[in-house]
């Protein structure tokens, strides 16, 4: 799975991550929900650390298609819910 943070770059990622990713995606689901700024902010930063962990960076004149967008990390809530769709950021 190849997954973009905006502003960063690209990471290539092992799908058996995606468990992992999930559930951050759902504790940020939750804190947007109920509007949960600091939850927000931190939960963020867990999930977009781990893609930087689990993931292997793709050179900058890499030009993959990305199977997941994730916000940049400075993204706010606001901008953050715009990119939802109905299951969180990630999908599943």
């Amino acid at each position: 799975m190849i997954v973009r943070i905006m502003g960063e770059g690209q990471w290539k990622l092992a799908d058996s991550h995606f468990v992992e990713l999930n559930k951050l995606d759902d504790e940020l689901l939750e804190e947007m929900e109920g509007g949960d700024e600091d939850g927000f902010r931190r939960t963020l930063g867990a999930l977009l650390g781990a893609v930087r962990r689990l993931g292997t960076p793709l050179p900058d004149d890499a030009l993959e298609p990305s199977e997941l967008i994730l916000p940049a990390p400075e993204s706010s809530l606001e901008e953050v819910r715009e990119m939802l769709s109905d299951g969180g950021l990630i999908p599943g």
